[in-house]
């Protein structure tokens, strides 16, 4: 299944169903009176979060989405029927922003969310309603009012507890590959990430999510490579994994602080947690190790490890490390939705 994490949709409420305009005619009733029913209301554009699916390619082919308007009314007061709900299933994780993709209009971020996006059109009136004292056979109906469109941007988000950072060749896939069963495509050249990767590890009887995105270059945030494109995927993610290729020992700190700079420019995601991994330890002596270690150190305070994930050597710490820190934000969360639940309601 091909990647899709962005897509552009135009929606478009049902109009509602006209009245009608009828009189009652029945053998011996001379003033049968207006009997005309209403229109129905036409269908709703729904939106609702499913689990299962990873990607918007289902709106690949098809942009355009409309509810069923509302049915006319008809004679003997029989109302329309309500037009058919349009239901857009999109993936757990999805933002629906507006046209300009400056406002965020709904965030999808709990299974089972469901949101009403755009309401159908009333229907109109049937010359029943205008019945009055003074006006017995009234003529008129009303047509239903229209309903609501817009064009709307779906921009997906992956939902995961650790989001893997890092320059392309890093060894990032390789460390998805050797924690868990995800199998990302792992090449000797750069960008051989070209879509974000999801992997579940366990640790310690626990479970966290861990989201691969392409690599990172100088001036990603100005557009440069790919990464920048997937920086969204890991803003949701509680901590970041920073893995550093080891084998250039000599511009590990200076490529570290490239990558800072980026997720600086980029905002939000320069003041996540940090876990800091060297990478492919098993072509170095330990002295190198300690002196990339010690370098570091002068640029940061974050937690750095030596690892190498194609040899599978010193990543139980760094998991361990990892979960702790989603086991933390967890509990934040926990607290915050109580917090929410028991505040009481009270009226403006």
């Amino acid at each position: 299944m091909k990647f899709l994490d962005q897509v552009k949709l135009f929606l478009k409420s049902g109009d509602g169903g006209g009245g009608a305009v009828s009189f009652r005619r029945e053998a011996y009733v001379e003033f049968g009176g207006p009997n005309g029913g209403d229109g129905g209301k036409g269908g709703n554009i729904i939106i609702t979060a499913v689990g299962g699916l990873n990607t918007l390619i289902d709106f690949r082919y098809k942009q355009h989405f409309k509810a069923e308007r509302g049915h006319h009314g008809m004679g003997k007061d029989m109302h329309g029927r309500k037009g058919v709900d349009t239901i857009l299933e999109v993936p757990v994780g999805t933002q629906i922003m507006d046209e300009d993709q400056t406002t965020v209009l709904a965030d999808m971020t709990q299974e089972g969310q469901t949101i009403t996006l755009l309401k159908g059109g009333d229907g109109g009136r049937g010359n029943a309603q205008f019945k009055s004292a003074t006006n017995r056979a009234p003529r008129k109906a009303e047509p239903g009012w229209p309903g609501e469109e817009m064009w709307v941007w779906l921009r997906l988000k992956v939902i995961a507890d650790v989001g893997l950072l890092g320059m392309p060749n890093a060894g990032k896939s390789t460390f998805l590959s050797a924690t868990t069963s995800a199998r990302p495509k792992i090449a000797d050249y750069p960008f051989t990430t070209l879509h974000p990767n999801l992997g579940v590890v366990g640790v310690d009887q626990s479970e966290i999510v861990i989201a691969d995105i392409p690599g990172l270059i100088q001036g990603a945030s100005e557009g440069k490579g790919i990464g920048d494109r997937f920086l969204g995927h890991v803003e949701r993610c509680p901590v970041l994994l920073h893995l550093i290729d080891g084998a250039d020992y000599e511009t590990v700190t200076e490529r570290y602080v490239t990558i800072r700079q980026e997720l600086e420019n980029h905002g939000e995601l320069a003041t996540k947690k940090e876990v800091i991994a060297i990478n492919k330890i098993d072509a170095l002596i330990p002295e190198i190790v300690d002196e990339i270690i010690a370098d570091l150190k002068t640029v940061t305070t974050n937690p750095i490890f030596a690892i190498s994930a194609a040899a599978k050597m010193g990543i139980d710490p760094v998991l361990r490390e990892l979960l702790s820190v989603v086991k933390q934000d967890r509990i934040v969360d926990e607290v915050e939705q109580q917090s929410q639940q028991d505040t009481p309601w009270s009226p403006l």
